[in-house]
């Protein structure tokens, strides 16, 4: 376990963002993890939990506590059962069990971040979220003091959502177990129209898993979602706002904003979200409401490759992002009634 102090962490997010930790700790084993995290409890030390930093907007003031990095490693597959240790890098996870030959995460590829973070946001693109395949999570339970297993029932998955994420200081997550499907090198059934119009297939069809992927890969880094430290389009998020999801009363009133401002033959992107809701697309209203691809001009930035995305052009602070950000949530509801909300977990800020 390696231990510093007054410790940089925009290094250890992909904003690059944000100012030092008062301490910071890097777990490799389990037991590191845990015994960490006993500490700062005992202690009454703050504690900021870092996997791949895929998903933190940390303050220009930084962190007072402890920040613990969880590194730990282990990719275990069993026939089609896989279970992988928190600190596992996922894109790199997903590559091997398509390499296995296995079904059910090919369409996840490409995400940042680690494995231990997937559970938490219940992490999804391209039609797949991991809700569809996990089975097990282990945590450590910061209430009781014990490591616990809960099953996918128990996580509580929604979308973008999941019991660790409702009640975010009580578990640390140290491993995640997923039942995959061998379809004989086949995708699962392709979802998403977009990845079934770049595949040349119709929804619900199989293709190649290794395909699947390569296919979601050049779409994300189309739209600047692969890490690439030379472009600048991808210190980001990725997606910074959630797909609001809408009751009927509020999805009828989006409509007849849109018919006022848009005209009446608009029809913003719309999808079933369970009895009673409606999904529509953040990307959408943010370009509708004028925010482009490229918009800024400060240090932070909309993605040039995707209005969804907020980017650091490699001088900006927290405070750029955030008043960015902030802009476009306000231009959102002024245009359309409809506030967005952050995917990214803040520390130290709010929006």
């Amino acid at each position: 376990m390696q231990e510093r102090h007054d410790a940089p962490l925009a290094p250890l997010t992909t904003f690059r963002l944000g100012g030092p930790a008062t301490r910071l700790i890097t777990a490799t084993t389990d037991a590191e993890v845990i015994a960490a995290v006993r500490e700062a409890d005992e202690t009454a030390t703050p504690l900021l939990i870092i996997g791949g930093g895929s998903n933190l907007v940390i303050s220009d003031k930084g962190f007072e506590g402890t920040a613990l990095r969880i590194a730990t490693t282990g990719f275990t597959l069993n026939g089609t059962s896989l279970e992988l240790a928190a600190g596992e890098n996922w894109s790199d996870a997903v590559a091997r069990t398509v390499e296995a030959g296995l079904a059910g995460i090919e369409c996840l590829a490409g995400i940042p971040g680690s494995a231990g973070a997937t559970p938490i946001q219940n992490v999804g693109a391209y039609g797949q979220d991991v809700a569809q395949t996990i089975t097990e999570v282990v945590a450590y339970d910061r209430r009781t003091g014990e490591t616990v297993t809960l099953t996918d029932a128990e996580c509580a998955f929604s979308y973008r959502h999941s019991r660790f994420k409702q009640d975010s200081a009580r578990y640390v997550v140290l491993r995640v177990r997923f039942e995959l499907e061998d379809a004989d090198g086949m995708s699962a059934p392709i979802r998403y129209p977009e990845t079934a119009r770049a595949l040349g297939v119709e929804a619900g069809d199989r293709v190649p898993a290794d395909q699947a992927r390569e296919t979601v890969l050049k779409l994300r880094a189309g739209k600047g979602m692969v890490l690439d430290p030379e472009d600048h389009d991808t210190w980001s998020a990725g997606s910074f706002f959630c797909n609001p999801i809408l009751t009927e009363a509020e999805h009828a009133a989006f409509l007849d904003r849109v018919a006022d401002r848009l005209g009446p033959d608009v029809a913003p992107p719309a999808y079933p979200a369970g009895e009673g809701f409606m999904k529509t697309s953040a990307a959408w209203l943010i370009d509708k409401a004028g925010f482009t691809k490229g918009y800024g001009a400060g240090p932070a930035r909309i993605s040039t490759k995707h209005t969804l995305a907020l980017t650091n052009r490699g001088e900006a602070t927290t405070e750029d992002l955030l008043a960015l950000a902030r802009e476009v949530r306000a231009g959102v509801h002024e245009a359309f009634g409809v506030t967005l909300v952050n995917e990214p977990v803040t520390v130290g800020v709010a929006l």
